[in-house]
This record gives structure tokens, C-alpha cells and sequence, in this order.
């Protein structure tokens, strides 16, 4: 009976340490999968993200485009070997580019806190610049040099592609990251100046002078202030060192006729950077359109006259700039369509008129029945001045402008364009013009003025067969008017490779880029 008791309880103790080994072999209950949920706080395309209460959208585009005329995938054929127009420039550029943004909002009990973050991947055709056929060898860059011999011609460091490093390489850029929290931006954003269409009142051509434009953004601590009813204000500290310093140049270190030619009236003397430049800009946003007043204050800050401290300097100079600007929607053309304008006056300010996708200086060569071949130069620095003497501004106006047209839903075209104007003060104009000056004295000058204008006129369609993906072809012409007339000798070129010494005629030049592009917006 023992024995049999003893299996029995054996048994029993043996189903049981078996039976709590199986169930701790069982799966635990997991937790609930947390799904992203859609967060409709701050409009379409918003969801949470898992765990927290912090909302966050993606977005950005893919862009293939070809620029033709042109060794810029920017701007028109305005200076260095681009606006030679020989056989050392491309006459095409092509891009592809990835666009990414990343914005995230959080509400709390001091309002939205905002981050927003826009990066481009972009692979670019290389401004080719070449360096003409010396020793029977044509570099891509300026690397033409002897070897330790002394005798024997060598490409030192030459490349295909140095602007973008390679055929696996490409370029990454920052546009914008800051964050916004109780009224403040902080961080890299669109200038508080810049009109809500920077460069594009209804174009894809980049280099539209006539007003501001930071389009990649500009480091600013801001505040702004909303009244309600569409009506804000703002007041801005602004980097200017990227973007905002057109030059100060040294008359007293030009070069001549050589420089000019160039596009080079002096040497450039900008100091250290001693204050950003400061803006405040007043927006009307209505169901009719808006309008917008801005202001900037920009500080000329110029090292010395010579190499060195004991050589002396001209005073800090402020510069200013004020622009309007104005969108008219729901015009009786038809539904969407819309008029974009805007008008510009800097003085000391110019990175505000001529902004800087747009350049301020142009180097320009054509042909001619009278020369060798043409050329028109002109440049619009913040300011002048000559060893000695204290900074002289000059002063700018412009304005640009578009109307676009919806045919249909499919279809849309544009008509736009712009005007700008550079006039130098009466110290610049005697140095470069008056009796015995730079430029004035030069044989065969009849006409001598360092003033000049820029207009561009163009025409953009798009066509968007399906939602976010759109195709379109911008044509744009562009007249440099700059104000010396003659034929001249030049005893060097100061510019372009291959150009030769020769006589040429100064006169207006035209360029003209047709820019192709297909963009897959997400």
C-alpha cells in the first residue's frame, strides 16, 4: 500500500512541476500595437507620432530639369566663362534633385511649438571652365601647370566634375531649419523682407533681379506678432554675411580697363561682419490677396585702405532697403489665376534689389561689325570709395512682377518679368569718367557712365496631367543696359580664359535660357 501511495503522490508531483513548466513556456499577452493616427490639429497630412503627442508631416518633391544656353543651372549667361560664349563653356546644364521637409508641431500651453527642416540632394552638370589650348592640352579647370621639370605641360588635379566630386558624388544643401515657438523663428528661414513669392511671382527662372529673395533661407532670430483679421508684423536680426553683401570696393585697386571689362571696379574690401542686418515688415493677408511693406537696414563694414591696421579705414556706413509688394487674387481671367507685384529702393543695400541668385556684377561678350567682338560689363556693389576717402553708396530701384492664367485644370501659363536699376554717386562717376578718369581716359571711350540697368522678360506653361506631377517649359530674355559706348584696345583681359587681347566695342548684350523641367511634387 506504501508503494502504491508513493507512485501516486510521485506521479502527481510530477504532472504538476510538468504542468508549471508548460505554463511558463506560454506567449504573455502582448501590448496593444500603438498605430499612427492621423492629426487633423494642424491640417491635411499630419499624423502623431507613436507615444507622444507631437504631430509630424512629410513632404518634398523630385525634380529633372535641363537649362539651355546657359553653364548655369540658375541664371542666365552673365559673367567668367559663361558669359564668354566661346568653346570653353557648356551650353547646357542638367539637374536632378530630391527635395525633403520635415515639419513637427506640439501644442502646449504657450502655443505650437514648431520645427521645420528642408534639405536637397541635387547632382548638377559641372560648370565647365576651361582654360583654352595651351601647350596642346585643354584643362577643366584652371590646373594648367609645368611639372618639376620645369619643361613638360601636366594636368595637376584636373576633374570632370569638380563642382559636384565625382560621378558617384552630388551636393547636399540646407534650406531651412528653425524652429517658431511664442511668436519667435528661430534659426534658417525665408527673410522677413522677401516678398511670400521670393524669386517666383510666377516663374521656375531663378535669376529675376528687381527685389529680395532668399530662397535657401537666411539665419534670423525673429519675432512676429499676429493682431488678427490677416494683419502681422515682424522684426528681424539677419545674417547678412551668406547672402546680403553685394561688396564694398576700393576704386584705388581697380585695374583698369582690364576690370572693367571684368566686371571689376575695385578690389573688395568687406570687413568682419559687425551687426546683422535688421528688417520689419507689416503683411495684409485677405481673401482678395495681400499686400506686404518691408524694411532693412544693412551695416557697410569695410577692412583698410592698405595691408595693414596702420594703412587706416573708412567709417562704418548703414545702407537701407524698402520694398512693396502686392497679390491680387480671384481676377475675373479666370478661377486661380493671379497678379504678382512687387517694387524695391535700396541705397548701401543692393543684395536687396539685385538679390543673389540674380548676381550684381556681369561680364558679357558678343559679336560685332565694328571690334573683334562686343562686350558689356556692369557691377552694383553696397559701396565705393578710394584709399583715403570714406563709403559712397549706391543706389538701386526695381520692381518684377507676373500674371498667371489657368486654362484649365491641366494647364497654366505665366508672363513675367523684371527691371532693375544701379546708379553710382557723383565721387564714383568723376573717379571712373570724369576728366583723365579710369575709364574716361581710355582711347576710344565716347560715352562713359558706370550706371546701368538689367530687365528680363519671360513666359513659363506647365502642364500637370495628373495630380502633383507637372511639366513645364520657362523662356526668358534678358538685356544687360550698360552705359559706355566705343571701341577700346585692351592690353588684357581680366575674366574669361581665350578671350584675346583686341579691340572691342562696348555695348548692350542679350542672353536668352529656356529652362525645361519635370517635378513630382509628395
Amino acid at each position: 500500500m506504501k508503494l502504491v501511495k508513493s507512485l501516486l503522490l510521485g506521479s502527481a508531483a510530477g504532472l504538476i512541476a510538468v504542468g508549471g513548466a508548460q505554463a511558463a513556456d506560454l506567449p504573455v499577452k502582448a501590448k496593444a500595437v500603438e498605430y499612427v493616427k492621423i492629426c487633423s490639429l494642424y491640417g491635411a497630412g499630419f499624423y502623431y507620432i507613436p507615444g507622444t503627442d507631437t504631430c509630424i508631416k512629410l513632404g518634398g518633391y523630385l525634380r529633372a530639369e535641363v537649362a539651355l544656353n546657359t553653364n548655369s543651372d540658375i541664371n542666365w549667361q552673365s559673367s567668367g566663362n559663361n558669359g564668354a560664349r566661346n568653346r570653353l563653356t557648356n551650353y547646357y546644364t542638367m539637374r536632378a534633385r530630391e527635395d525633403l521637409n520635415i515639419d513637427t508641431r506640439t501644442a502646449t500651453e504657450y502655443g505650437v511649438v514648431r520645427t521645420f527642416f528642408d534639405g536637397v540632394f541635387s547632382w548638377t552638370t559641372g560648370n565647365y571652365n576651361g582654360t583654352g589650348s595651351a601647350f596642346g592640352t585643354t584643362a577643366y579647370s584652371s590646373t594648367l601647370a609645368l611639372n618639376t621639370s620645369g619643361a613638360t605641360p601636366a594636368l595637376v588635379g584636373s576633374s570632370i566634375n569638380p563642382t559636384d566630386g565625382g560621378t558617384s558624388g552630388g551636393s547636399l544643401g540646407v534650406y531651412y531649419a528653425f524652429i517658431q515657438f511664442a511668436g519667435f523663428t528661430m534659426g534658417k528661414a525665408v527673410s522677413q523682407f522677401d516678398a511670400p513669392w521670393t524669386n517666383y511671382p510666377g516663374n521656375n527662372f531663378d535669376g529675376l533681379a528687381g527685389g529680395s529673395g532668399t530662397v535657401t533661407g537666411i539665419n534670423q532670430f525673429t519675432y512676429t506678432a499676429d493682431f488678427g483679421q490677416g494683419v502681422t508684423a515682424s522684426f528681424s536680426a539677419e545674417d547678412a554675411t551668406a547672402y546680403m553683401q553685394a561688396g564694398n570696393l576700393n576704386l584705388s585697386g581697380a585695374t583698369g580697363l582690364a576690370g572693367v571689362t571684368g566686371a571689376a571696379y575695385g578690389s573688395n574690401a568687406i570687413g568682419g561682419s559687425r551687426s546683422p542686418n535688421l528688417v520689419g515688415m507689416v503683411r495684409v493677408d485677405q481673401a482678395w490677396g495681400l499686400f506686404q511693406a518691408s524694411v532693412a537696414a544693412h551695416d557697410n563694414h569695410v577692412a583698410y585702405y592698405g595691408a595693414t591696421e596702420a594703412t587706416g579705414h573708412p567709417d562704418d556706413k548703414w545702407g537701407w532697403a524698402v520694398q512693396l509688394a502686392l497679390s491680387i487674387k480671384n481676377i475675373p481671367t479666370g478661377a486661380g489665376d493671379v497678379i504678382n507685384i512687387s517694387g524695391v529702393y535700396t541705397d548701401g543695400a543692393t543684395r536687396y534689389n539685385f538679390q543673389n541668385l540674380a548676381g550684381s556684377s556681369f561680364a558679357l561678350y558678343g559679336s560685332s561689325n565694328v571690334a573683334y567682338a562686343s562686350v558689356g560689363a556692369a557691377s552694383a556693389p553696397d559701396t565705393v570709395y578710394v584709399t583715403g576717402g570714406q563709403q559712397e553708396t549706391v543706389k538701386t530701384w526695381g520692381f518684377r512682377g507676373a500674371y498667371t492664367h489657368n486654362w484649365d485644370p491641366y494647364w497654366n501659363t505665366a508672363i513675367y518679368g523684371s527691371y532693375a536699376q544701379a546708379q553710382f554717386g557723383s565721387g564714383a562717376k568723376t573717379f571712373l569718367c570724369g576728366p583723365g578718369g579710369l575709364i574716361s581716359g581710355v582711347a576710344g571711350v565716347t560715352s562713359c557712365s558706370p550706371d546701368f540697368a538689367l530687365g528680363t522678360v519671360g513666359v513659363i506653361t506647365r502642364w500637370t496631367p495628373v495630380k502633383n506631377l507637372t511639366f513645364s517649359a520657362d523662356l526668358s530674355w534678358t538685356r544687360l543696359d550698360q552705359k559706355y559706348a566705343g571701341v577700346v584696345t585692351t592690353t588684357a583681359i581680366n575674366g574669361p580664359a581665350a578671350k584675346p587681347i583686341a579691340s572691342y566695342e562696348l555695348r548692350d548684350q542679350d542672353s536668352v535660357v529656356m529652362l525645361l523641367r519635370a517635378q513630382r511634387n509628395w
